[in-house]
């Protein structure tokens, strides 16, 4: 295979992703499977764990990576089709070295590709650069690796059912998979832990014949915001397609988004570790900062992706972690990886424990305007370019957060540029004490970006 076939741009911040039939053909991930093998080698890895999502690319793919990686003498533990969690939960259990979780997470489903894990943990940034190094040098380590099957999903369960117990009243809530790989897990373990769960979706198809799986999509949570509300459901929960992400919906049928999840899970580790380090990003409202501070813990503005919160969280000992786009990530009770499943379990129990309907615990949150995440179409080629642009110009005249893009900070507001790390795309998010602030400082910015772009 020459160097051009390989397309550099699926080598991305903290997975390896791209179209399915094109960019990931059988000959592509066999070297793929090499250079991440070769890679994994290197570091002392010798026994890996495998899953993949239900994409209808992913058993191809897992056969594809599977010879490759073989090839370089790694032993697979194949753990099948499963949540991305369960891959990360496979890390602990089966002690492995390493592992790779083959998902197109909440991508459209032409996408596929692969989240690799070093130790307990993913690798991002230069360390995604060195195998698609590898990949390109042809240079790798040869071997014969041994191959097995096993699954872990009832472990998982029981595992969350023992740390969590029963619940102290039961609740209704209505789950909606959007035929990822949540569907034959998150029911069973909620009913497990004492609610009533109304199920939506909850059958595996990598068509995904119903709507998207991305809770961060509004349109895609309408079905669930309408049984909420008519099964009068305590709470909704909504997973992308491999389950590390959440969407929630309160009992009035609100979205509840998540750095709003964020500011209960921290009120609820403060109040048994108090001074807890907590982790947002910066598409995180004031609010959830603001909250943090008011209750003594430590909160940290950090960049956003699934890899680089874990290793921040690593760095700083943090409790708990999250994002808007629905990856929280829990060291309180449990192993600091982003789990949806697990999220939603801690917010059943936070609801049960309190007596109250999201709504109301948020009650006394003040009162903001914002928009959810704006996702501005822009070329791969591009993106990283526009957002320097970007905040050359706003750090001349305002205060900003440069940490990840550029958070543009005025006295009554904020608006963020980002480029984003999955898709070719900038991320844009905006929030004032009024609607019409929120209007002129939206407009303020998109108009830089239009001269920009």
């Amino acid at each position: 295979m020459s160097q051009v076939e390989l397309n550099r741009e699926i080598f991305r911040q903290y997975d390896i992703r791209g179209i399915a039939e094109g960019d990931l053909s059988d000959e592509i991930v066999e070297r793929l499977g090499r250079a991440i093998g070769t890679y994994l080698k290197q570091n002392e890895c010798q026994k890996i764990t495998l899953g993949r999502d239900c994409r209808l690319s992913s058993e191809r793919l897992r056969n594809a990576l599977s010879y490759g990686l073989l090839d370089t003498g790694l032993d697979i533990t194949d753990i099948g089709v499963c949540p991305t969690p369960l891959l990360y939960f496979s890390l602990h259990e089966l002690e492995s070295h390493g592992g790779i979780m083959i998902t197109g997470s909440h991508n459209p489903a032409e996408y596929n590709g692969f989240k690799v894990a070093l130790g307990k943990t993913t690798i991002y940034g230069d360390q995604i650069q060195q195998i698609w190094e590898i990949a390109s040098s042809g240079d790798f380590i040869q071997g014969k690796g041994t191959l097995e099957k096993t699954s872990l999903a009832q472990t998982y369960h029981q595992n969350l059912v023992k740390s969590l117990g029963t619940l102290p009243n039961s609740l209704r809530v209505v789950v909606d998979c959007g035929n990822g790989t949540a569907s034959p897990i998150a029911p069973n373990l909620y009913r497990d832990l004492g609610c009533e769960v109304i199920e939506l979706y909850c059958t595996m198809d990598g068509h995904f014949p119903n709507h998207h799986p991305d809770p961060t999509v509004v349109d895609n949570l309408q079905d669930l915001i309408q049984t909420v509300r008519q099964s009068s459901a305590d709470l909704g929960i909504a997973f992308d397609g491999d389950a590390d992400r959440i969407g929630a919906i309160d009992n009035r049928g609100n979205i509840i988004w998540g750095d709003e999840l964020m500011i209960l899970f921290s009120r609820s580790v403060l109040n048994v570790q108090p001074g807890a380090t907590i982790i947002g990003e910066v598409k995180c409202s004031k609010n959830l900062y603001d909250d943090i501070e008011k209750r003594g813990g430590r909160g940290i503005m950090w960049k956003a992706g699934h890899s680089l919160i874990k290793a921040k969280m690593k760095e700083e000992g943090a409790a708990v972690a999250g994002e808007m786009s629905g990856h929280i990530f829990f060291a309180d009770r449990y192993f600091g990886y982003d789990d949806a499943i697990y999220a939603g379990a801690r917010l059943l129990e936070l609801i049960s424990n309190c007596g109250q309907g999201i709504s109301e615990m948020l009650a006394d949150v003040p009162k903001t305007y914002k928009t959810p995440e704006i996702r501005m179409d822009c070329s791969d080629q591009r993106k990283f370019e526009i957002v320097s642009q970007a905040q050359d110009f706003f750090e001349k005249s305002h205060c900003t957060v440069t940490v990840d893009g550029v958070r543009v900070i005025f006295d009554d507001g904020w608006g963020l540029v980002r480029a984003s790390n999955t898709q070719p795309a900038l991320v844009l998010r905006f929030e004032a004490d009024s609607q019409e602030r929120l209007d002129e400082i939206q407009a303020l910015v998109e108009n830089k970006l239009e001269d920009f772009m």
